[in-house]
């Protein structure tokens, strides 16, 4: 804390002449940071424009989610990320709660009601709030913290700890049953620990041993799970007996990823294809195939280049950073943004199978957009408050307002 005071104090001395808001919060707005915030508002406003396609009275209350989103990233700013590093452990305890309060028998259905067989969500009246989504931003933060004070990543005792500690919340989370959200902490966790200096060698090691396991996990998996993979074996080899059954979903998916074309279709011609189709989920997991039948492959190469954008920028920040915090907090947001952008867009496309998870900034949903938004303000706070980031990318000579 005492380093970011006094780091502050002397950004504010060398820089008299910036924005009293700036000079209070001590942070410089010529940053990299508006890369990701720019990024987020466009896929939000393309997410928006999507679900008004085929659910217009959605995307009103996907709007209203995102004037919180915004406000949401605006407020997580303002703490010192001393304080955010100091307070993440207590707040991941927090949503650890959460999720349990989710999977504990007798909790009444009128506080969490199982929904598709799942007990993911929170009734709090006139909104649902999903744990598991800032579940996934408090323990990106709460891994930051632990892995800057960690002993030695690069023994395997070293290792061992934060690979245990991760598989806290992903058994909460594959206990309610969400296998999509828990898919992403793994994968995360590792360019975090490679970004503090683990060993290559020992997180390769890690990587081919969970791809030896990978097939023994499918006798564990349920029935809709396993079918899901069966679907999706049997597309990739031209066998189309799964496309009126568990397949259906992938297959009208990617007819309408194909309709698109070129260029899209018109407002009212793409919403009367999704309802012929009748593509399940269309506003929600499957809103990629949404944006490709309105604005055909240029529109969905735009998305995707956007997601592109934002992974990329939340990394340069990472490298650029001069705060271990922030820089395992920036590769923890990326890695998983990236992450789950390529899975939503692959399974729409056919290329992976089906695991219900939704596409950042884009699906519909309020604790996931909210979330999204928080995970792009503190990419924001890591940037705008490290002079290396704000003088390195802008040209400039700022003062350091080091963390």
């Amino acid at each position: 804390m005492s380093v970011f005071v006094r780091g502050s104090a002397r950004a504010v001395k060398s820089a008299p002449n910036r924005p009293v808001v700036s000079r209070m919060l001590g942070i410089s707005w010529r940053t990299i940071g508006w890369v990701p915030m720019v990024c987020a508002a466009l896929l939000t406003v393309i997410g928006i424009a999507a679900i008004a396609t085929t659910e217009p009275s959605m995307a009103a209350r996907q709007a209203a989610y995102a004037f919180v989103g915004v406000l949401a990233a605006a407020l997580i700013v303002i703490p010192a990320p001393a304080v955010v590093e100091r307070w993440s452990p207590h707040v991941f305890i927090v949503m650890l709660l959460l999720l349990i309060l989710l999977v504990l028998p007798g909790v009444p259905q009128s506080l969490v009601r199982p929904r598709n067989g799942s007990r993911c969500w929170i009734d709090l009246g006139p909104i649902d709030f999903q744990p598991a989504e800032f579940a996934k931003i408090a323990w990106i933060l709460a891994s930051a913290w632990w892995l800057r004070r960690a002993a030695d990543l690069r023994t395997r005792t070293g290792l061992l700890l934060p690979i245990v500690l991760t598989a806290v919340p992903v058994v909460l989370i594959l206990l309610q049953p969400d296998l999509g959200t828990a898919l992403l902490f793994f994968p995360t966790l590792l360019a975090m620990l490679l970004m503090q200096g683990a060993r290559r060698t020992h997180l390769v090691a890690v990587i081919v041993s969970a791809a030896l396991l990978a097939p023994a996990t499918y006798p564990v998996l349920k029935p809709h799970q396993r079918a899901r993979i069966d679907a999706l074996v049997a597309q990739l080899t031209g066998d189309d007996r799964y496309t009126r059954s568990i397949g259906f979903q992938a297959d009208r998916a990617r007819t309408l990823v194909g309709a698109g074309g070129l260029a899209g279709n018109g407002e009212t011609d793409a919403r009367d294809l999704i309802r012929y189709n009748a593509l399940p989920e269309e506003h929600n997991d499957m809103i990629f195939a949404v944006a490709a039948c309105r604005w055909g492959l240029l529109g969905g190469l735009m998305l995707i280049l956007l997601e592109v954008a934002l992974v990329g920028s939340a990394l340069a920040i990472a490298v650029m950073t001069r705060s271990p915090f922030g820089r395992l907090v920036a590769t923890g947001i990326g890695s998983m943004i990236g992450f789950q952008s390529f899975v939503n867009i692959g399974m729409t496309v056919g290329i992976l199978p089906i695991t219900g998870l939704t596409l950042p900034f884009v699906s519909s949903g309020g604790t996931s957009l909210v979330a999204c938004w928080v995970a792009a303000g503190l990419l924001f706070a890591v940037a705008a408050r490290d002079a290396r980031v704000v003088g390195g990318m802008m040209g400039g000579s700022a003062a350091r307002v080091g963390i």
